[in-house]
């Protein structure tokens, strides 16, 4: 069926997600905005189980089926995640799809199918080493460079969600074709809500990226409490133990919100982000942002926020007595950082991605409701 005209019929987009990081939450907005302009999507879970709440909300944006397959970031090596292409391409067969959406680069290494691939590369191994570690991948890490590699030479287009991933991926793969920028979105509401004199940041800790034993040394130093929200202990042994904020652990994603949207001022200490979603939900809700000064957050709210040295704590810890003492500037940035949130709305992405979509083939998708 490919290159035939086929006038008001849904698309149907097979579209991997896993339920452990913030693909998760891109795959259902993403679907949610794509639903209204006759988008299907099937969602192959992939990776540890979802909740209950997760699977019906999958269901409400779409279809999810869960394959027995795990992440390659969760696994030690290639052949643990070599049956992984063939089982998302059965899957796209029996479901039949007209297109593939992959949110790991390594799914779509030496895979065979005749259908359209799009892989988005949410994060990935190699970039995380050159940020965290300023070093290439170890030996024994070297599979996920050659995987990844191969799945971009498969792709029909490749994604990075801001430009300073797309320039990361340059650096650690060599030039990537058909690379382009789609930023990420949130689907949330932005909110005046009241808020309270706390300061709140959330991320996966056990993840050295995220930069969280920062964030605890500097929570020593502020005026205001710090509250960590977020899971601490890593699925290969990872652990970071909270000295000095109040941690919360893992939250439901309305949970979160909740909160967020009652903190005075959102933090992110991360030495690594490719996007950064938590930042863009805290601007929605009103919150003033404490970042780190890299090239992501420079990109996306240069001016809307403070920026902190990942490396020094009492930079961050500077930065958050300064909103504390000073309710003018805490509430000139919230509004700055909210001005700014709108250009990243479900829109804006569900439309350069339905531009993605409709160049793999020689008809466009409607976008307009049946």
């Amino acid at each position: 069926m490919i290159g035939q005209q086929r006038p008001n019929r849904h698309r149907r987009v097979l579209m991997t997600v896993d339920a452990v990081g913030g693909v998760w939450r891109y795959a259902m907005d993403l679907a949610a905005a794509l639903k209204p302009k006759n988008i299907e999507v099937v969602f192959a879970g992939l990776g540890p189980a979802p909740t209950e709440e997760k699977i019906a909300e999958a269901n409400r944006n779409g279809k999810l089926v869960w394959l027995d397959a795990p992440l390659d970031w969760m696994v030690q090596d290639q052949k643990a995640v070599a049956k992984v292409p063939r089982l998302v391409v059965d899957l796209a067969h029996r479901e039949q799809a007209d297109l593939l959406h992959l949110n790991l680069p390594s799914q779509a290494a030496n895979m065979k199918t005749e259908l359209p691939v799009i892989v988005v590369c949410h994060s990935c191994v190699v970039t995380w080493f050159a940020a965290v570690r300023s070093s290439e991948v170890p030996p024994n890490w070297q599979w996920q460079h050659r995987l990844n590699l191969a799945g971009f030479a498969r792709a029909n287009a490749v994604i990075a969600p801001s430009r300073s991933h797309a320039v990361a991926m340059d650096a650690a793969y060599g030039r990537i074709p058909n690379l382009k920028v789609v930023h990420n979105s949130s689907a949330l509401d932005t909110s005046d809500e009241p808020k309270q004199n706390f300061i709140l940041a959330a991320g996966r800790w056990w993840d050295d990226g995220k930069n969280g034993a920062v964030l605890d040394a500097a929570a020593a130093l502020a005026r205001w409490p710090v509250i960590a929200v977020g899971e601490s202990n890593g699925p290969n042994g990872q652990c970071l133990q909270f000295r000095n904020a109040d941690h919360r652990g893992e939250l439901a994603h309305g949970r979160l919100i909740a909160l967020m949207r009652q903190a005075g001022v959102v933090a992110s200490p991360s030495v690594y982000e490719p996007f950064g979603l938590a930042a863009l939900e805290a601007a929605r809700g009103g919150a003033a942002l404490v970042l780190s000064d890299i090239p992501t957050y420079r990109e996306i709210w240069n001016d809307a926020a403070l920026f902190a040295d990942p490396y020094r704590p009492h930079s961050f810890a500077d930065a958050f007595n300064c909103l504390a003492d000073d309710p003018q500037l805490r509430a000139a940035l919230a509004l700055k950082a909210r001005a700014r949130s709108i250009q990243f709305g479900p829109q804006a992405q569900a439309q350069a991605m339905l531009g993605i979509y409709s160049g793999m083939f020689d008809w466009a998708f409607s976008t307009a409701a049946e």
